[in-house]
């Protein structure tokens, strides 16, 4: 088995995790220490010089270049963080936060929109709102400035309508008081309804409050809160992957209109993470039961489809290979990009959730791997592909479902291998062997 790789995407793994929020100062510290100490092992390497820098290395030359491509790794690593967390920190949105400001802004949306879930302290209940992930792109202070930027917050809409408390306040309004009642509610389940409907890389301009956030160490610089009321006030619309995207999920939707409930808001959410039809009694009834790891998007989801392509993976590169491809007569190159579209596209109409770009990335090196025709290592591949995952978000490295994602693919290509030969040995059939190995 291939370890190389393993070691320096942990340590890239590691540093991305703790220098996101460390001083500017220590994270370029670390950064070119490392580069240096990578580069000084990398130059002792060369021929003839080994007798100018010591025995030692000369003696482990074998282990020089392992530890510099660690130290390489976390120099890269430590600059994308630190890259990274400087863009929750700097600007203007931190400090307005901190006080607390009204301010105008334009935002973007970078995911879809969710509820949340309503909740109850003591005699008072939460009202339920509209979340979603943004970027500030401009802010408009109450001095009239206005400043340009890319700042992550969470954005909070409150779309809720709110009836009179009290039975005697409900028993005393006349049937024209109830109606307007009635009306507003209505009008309110629409507003809400348009801001669950906008689609990633949508503009918005948005007058709301701005408060710190709630947890720190996270990819958000502050909570937008804005009111709902009249609706969403569309600056510039979804890009045209983002609208392609949202009319497949909208015709999966569409499609699943004549099951039952728990059916229709289901199947949308197993095939390509569209949980917008789930609602929190089902989500809880998933999470009592330990089932709602099913409504997460995954690998198995990208292999169905690249199986449909390309066929079982170990004849790709035969002649009798099965799949689309063939029939459709695409060479193997061509059937290696026309695979690298696919994936593409299900990371778009999937939306870039953690497991979701894990299985993309690994099936990605992969591709390559059949586009050149080498021979493919499936651990280097998941070591390759947390390597570049991390470097290019490294918000990843602090995601649970990363870390459970990468968990579960390596211990899917390291344990059950084993466990399945073992329970062929004691007479289990092959395949159920492999099916209880992997479960």
């Amino acid at each position: 088995m291939d370890l190389r790789l393993v070691p320096p995407a942990l340590a890239a793994w590691a540093t991305a995790a703790l220098t996101l929020d460390t001083p500017a100062g220590w994270t370029a510290g670390i950064a070119v220490a490392c580069l240096v100490g990578g580069v000084v092992l990398l130059a002792a390497g060369r021929p003839g010089r080994e007798r100018r820098v010591g025995w030692l290395l000369g003696r482990f030359g074998w282990a020089r270049a392992s530890i510099a491509a660690v130290l390489l790794c976390v120099a890269a690593a430590a600059a994308s963080a630190g890259l990274h967390g400087a863009d929750v920190r700097r600007g203007p949105v931190p400090e307005l936060a901190r006080r607390y400001a009204t301010v105008t802004a334009e935002v973007e949306m970078s995911g879809d929109p969710w509820l949340s879930r309503p909740r109850v302290h003591g005699d008072h209940a939460a009202p339920t709102a509209v979340l979603a992930r943004a970027e500030v792109r401009r802010v408009e202070q109450s001095d009239g400035t206005s400043v340009s930027m890319r700042t992550p917050v969470l954005l909070v809409v409150d779309a809720d309508v709110r009836a009179p408390e009290g039975r005697a306040a409900r028993s005393g309004r006349s049937p024209a008081e109830r109606g307007v009642t009635r009306s507003a509610a209505r009008g309110g389940q629409g507003t809400r309804a348009a801001w669950l409907g906008l689609l990633p890389s949508t503009r918005l301009r948005v007058n709301g409050r701005l408060a710190p956030p709630l947890t720190g160490g996270d990819r958000t610089a502050a909570v937008l809160r804005v009111r709902g009321r009249p609706g969403p006030q569309i600056v510039a619309g979804p890009s045209g992957q983002q609208r392609l995207a949202g009319r497949l999920r909208a015709g999966l939707r569409e499609a699943t209109d004549g099951l039952p409930g728990d059916a229709r808001a289901l199947l949308p959410g197993l095939v390509v993470g569209d949980t917008s039809r789930i609602t929190p009694e089902l989500d809880e009834a998933f999470k009592d039961t330990d089932l709602a790891h099913t409504l997460a998007v995954s690998g198995s989801n990208l292999t169905v489809l690249l199986a449909l392509l390309i066929g079982p993976p170990g004849l790709a590169q035969q002649v009798e290979r099965r799949g689309l491809a063939p029939r459709l007569g695409l060479s193997l190159r061509a059937t290696a990009l026309a695979a690298g579209v696919l994936t593409l596209g299900f990371v778009i109409v999937s939306r870039p959730d953690p497991s979701v770009l894990r299985a993309a990335a690994c099936g990605a090196i992969a591709l390559l791997a059949l586009a050149t025709g080498r021979r493919r290592s499936l651990v280097p591949a998941l070591a390759t592909a947390v390597l570049l995952l991390v470097l290019y978000d490294p918000w990843l490295a602090r995601s649970y479902g990363f870390v459970l994602s990468v968990l579960a693919t390596g211990a899917l290509l390291v344990l059950a291998p084993g466990w399945s030969e073992a329970l062929r040995r004691r007479r289990v059939p092959p395949r159920l062997a492999e099916a209880l190995a992997a479960a």
